[in-house]
């Protein structure tokens, strides 16, 4: 789409015949909150990100969305919440300032855009009151999170996290220790996730000193740098003991070196360097009124993690169940994913096809899910297999299982071509625990172990 010529009028203008406009409210936009920065590093790798379907649940209050190249997304259409984070204008603001007339609300700083009820990173350390203690099953539920998580199984200790924080979502403790296991997986989005959790986790304990610790570091891989400095200026102002601790001058110094590599890089287009005869890309041709739009936008509900979804145009996500409880997504790797709608816990995977699973539609009244792919049939499934026998479609290490498909997501696309024509690529193909956690694990008091 060209960029439309401007117009006084207020209104957002489609980019139809006679440019009419579009009436405030007839458009709205979704979008995860992390995938805007990251667009230009998904490019970089060749990397398509592209809506390969979208659904409506059965009550038609929530859209699902399997985001090529990416994961699945549920936004919820009835209780509609901002993106903690999305591209503003270059020109920085500080939190007091007044933005469009009205003094912003911003936690951190103008690119973090918090709950759209107006919550801020709380000033100073304001009485909160004691954590109520868990039931005895979520407390045993918890340490067993936590011994997943002191083994490195880190996937494992998410969905146990999860499951405990659908029954007490009010405990702070949970979302910052899942916040810990998120930033250690490290697959795609597990930042935006962690920065979710540290910000639930800080609205409900405005004293939780691991909680605002986190939070810094995520923005700081986010590529949020400027934010990520002002964060932990602020932390280091709540918990001045922890000011000079290793872990924090370990960031400080990471933040400090990328903000000098941005303006060594911005001094260096200043310079006489080569012209680079280069046609102005997309970015510079977004109209205001696009920018409106994009600022409006909301964020996911929950998001689903473990397929991949990289090779065919159209890959399709589904709800499953009697009460829409179950998400559904085929996958590149011949298998599709049941994951649980509320904990986004995977709970089975299943071997649906020889090369590609692409299409899976639930029965409208019964209990089946027809699902096809590359090969030349449409597979029924049901709860119960046919015989009493072993199922030999269940994959037994889904998480080996999901580990592949992010390697394979990531990988160059020449291998992933090569993998499909039937190549077997070292790390693409097994479902082992691979991939390495290259992020120093020593962060000196601030430890960012579960509580």
């Amino acid at each position: 789409r060209k960029s439309m010529k401007q117009s006084p009028s207020a209104g957002v203008h489609t980019f139809c015949d006679r440019q009419k406009p579009l009436p405030d409210g007839a458009a709205q936009y979704y979008v995860a909150g992390h995938l805007p920065v990251k667009l230009p590093d998904y490019n970089n790798r060749l990397r398509v990100l592209v809506a390969t379907y979208v659904t409506f649940s059965p009550d038609g209050t929530e859209l699902l969305v399997n985001m090529g190249g990416e994961q699945v997304y549920l936004f919820d259409l009835t209780y509609k919440q901002r993106p903690y984070t999305f591209l503003l204008p270059k020109k920085c603001h500080t939190s007091g300032e007044v933005q469009n007339g009205k003094t912003s609300t911003n936690g951190v700083s103008n690119g973090i855009h918090l709950h759209s009820n107006g919550f801020r990173l709380p000033e100073g350390r304001a009485h909160v009151s004691p954590q109520v203690e868990l039931p005895p099953y979520l407390e045993r539920i918890k340490q067993q999170a936590n011994e997943a998580f002191a083994c490195q199984l880190w996937t494992q200790a998410i969905q146990l996290y999860s499951k405990a924080v659908q029954k007490a979502p009010n405990n702070a403790m949970l979302y910052g220790n899942r916040a810990a296991a998120y930033m250690k997986r490290k697959w795609d989005g597990d930042h935006y996730d962690a920065l979710r959790d540290c910000l639930k986790a800080i609205s409900l304990n405005p004293c939780h000193l691991k909680a605002h610790f986190r939070l810094a570091r995520c923005l700081f891989e986010l590529k949020y740098v400027a934010e990520a400095l002002e964060c932990l200026d602020d932390f280091k102002g709540k918990f001045p003991e922890q000011a000079h601790s290793s872990a924090c001058d370990a960031l400080d110094r990471d933040i400090n070196a990328a903000l000098f590599s941005k303006s060594d890089n911005a001094e260096d287009k200043k310079g006489g360097g080569p012209i680079r005869l280069r046609t102005t890309g997309r970015k510079d041709s977004i109209s205001e009124d696009e920018m409106v739009l994009r600022e409006r936008s909301y964020d996911y509900k929950f998001r689903y993690c473990g397929h991949c979804n990289t090779t065919t145009d159209i890959k399709e996500a589904n709800f499953f169940g009697s009460n829409a409880q179950y998400i559904v997504s085929g996958s590149d790797d011949g298998s599709f994913f049941i994951w649980e709608k509320e904990t986004t816990n995977l709970v089975r995977v299943l071997q649906g096809d020889e090369s590609i699973v692409n299409c899976l539609q639930p029965h409208p009244s019964y209990c089946f899910l027809a699902t096809s792919g590359i090969d030349p049939v449409v597979r029924l499934w049901n709860p119960r297999p046919e015989s009493e026998t072993l199922n030999g479609r269940v994959v037994v290490d889904m998480e080996g299982a999901s580990q592949a498909n992010q390697r394979r997501m990531n990988a160059d696309p020449l291998e992933v071509m090569l993998l499909n024509m039937g190549y077997r690529i070292t790390g693409l193909t097994s479902g082992g625990a691979g991939g390495s956690d290259d992020e120093d694990s020593s962060e000196g008091q601030v430890q960012c172990r579960p509580s």
